[in-house]
């Protein structure tokens, strides 16, 4: 599947620092994932942190799936709003999902001290705002049941959001938000896997998967084998061709980079927005004084039709970021696209389709697949190990 189009801002941005070598010949492991992206770097770095021993392998050069097109705005809000959520999931799965979203964004924080990595990871207050009525009076049952359960949300109105420098009606401001460099991140992140005994692959297509007795066996197009105790599938939308039951729709998803400011817009310098629209804008900095805009996603995953609205959505990105924020002199620089998709419940899938065989996913899809995916760190083990964790029940293929 081609998940992108044109090089993503991130990639432009770090280049290549070193590379992976392909597969040579068949091997055995305890663990293999699939996916070289910050989903497979993260479950490896905690796999080997249990003593594990883990091959990872990723067809393209590793980072440069939906890792490099993702524009890594971080927020514990799921793409489905709480009281929504509530009502198709029930109270304790939905204000679990939430805290846990918001827990993961400190976590990642945490981790990328532990591995000093240059990614620029800067905690942000997040501005979810509306700019009709209909979104006004959606975030207001959002807001009453977000202090309900008690998340630290703040009211702001038109003026407050004017002198924020957003022209809007009202929104909910929270702490838990952040932003980094997500190609920098998962590159030092492997880097770091690398060292401490994982074996990585990369230009290494994994054609099919196979149980044999208490093994799985992974075969690429050349007929090379990877024997393992067990598969994790870390592929995000690519998945879809390895599961049979229809888990997400996707579509296609467009982001929008700036030229650098002298200096970072003030909006931007402890904020990020995004709106009640459906599908929705969004709007960070960068640490090299750039701004993203992203959304304007398209119901088709097609990857020719996709990229043939590039130059149109320079242009509907661009107005869009200056219908919101008015002094600001937004000049385009850097546009692509890639796949994105979303579940009925906005929440990610993990653990293993069939009970029967060693064979997991950890797949984070919708806007909040980075925190899924550090969520997933604390269930694989047991999902290894065939133990119950709360997130393989809520989470789970069944559901």
């Amino acid at each position: 599947m081609d998940i992108r189009s044109n090089e993503p801002y991130w990639l432009i941005k770090n280049a290549f620092e070193s590379s992976y070598p392909s597969l040579q010949k068949s091997i055995t492991t305890d663990v293999l994932v699939i996916g070289g992206g910050i989903t497979g770097a993260l479950i490896t770095y905690q796999l080997l942190k249990e003593g594990r021993e883990v091959v990872l392998v990723d067809r393209r050069d590793v980072c440069n799936g939906s890792s490099a097109a993702s524009t890594a705005m971080l927020q514990y809000e799921i793409d489905v709003p709480l009281y929504k959520l509530i009502e198709q999931r029930g109270e304790e799965t939905a204000i679990s999902s939430y805290k846990n979203c918001e827990k993961a964004i400190y976590d990642l924080e945490n981790i990328v001290e532990e591995i000093d990595s240059n990614c620029h990871f800067e905690i942000r207050k997040s501005v979810y705002f509306a700019s009709d009525k209909d979104g006004e009076k959606m975030l207001e049952k959002e807001f009453r049941t977000r202090q309900k359960f008690g998340f630290a949300v703040e009211w702001l109105n038109r003026n407050q959001l004017h002198d924020l420098g957003l022209d809007a009606r009202v929104a909910i401001q929270s702490d838990s938000g952040g932003n980094f460099d997500p190609y920098k991140f998962t590159y030092d992140l492997l880097a770091l896997c690398a060292k401490k005994g994982a074996t990585i692959f990369d230009r290494t297509e994994i054609r099919k998967t196979r149980q044999k007795g208490d093994k799985m066996i992974a075969v690429t197009p050349d007929k090379l084998k990877i024997q393992a105790n067990h598969i994790i599938h870390c592929t995000g939308y690519e998945s879809v061709k390895t599961i049979a039951k229809k888990i997400v729709n996707l579509k296609s998803t467009y982001a929008l980079a700036s030229e650098a400011f002298e200096e970072l817009p003030y909006p931007f310098r402890n904020h990020i927005f995004w709106d009640t629209s459906s599908p929705y804008f969004y709007f960070r900095g960068t640490a090299d004084n750039r701004v993203i805009a992203g959304g304007g996603d398209e119901k088709f995953k097609n990857a020719i039709k996709r990229d043939a609205l590039l130059n149109k959505k320079w242009d509907f990105l661009t107005k869009h970021f200056k219908r919101y924020f008015h002094g600001i002199d937004f000049t385009p620089d850097y546009i692509w696209a890639g796949t994105f998709g979303e579940t009925e419940d906005g929440l990610p899938y993990l653990g293993r389709p069939n009970p029967e065989i060693n064979e997991h996913y950890v797949l984070g899809f919708g806007g909040n697949g980075i925190t899924y995916s550090v969520m997933a760190m604390d269930a694989i083990l047991d999902s290894l190990n065939h133990r119950d964790h709360i997130f393989l029940t809520d989470y789970g293929f069944d559901r």
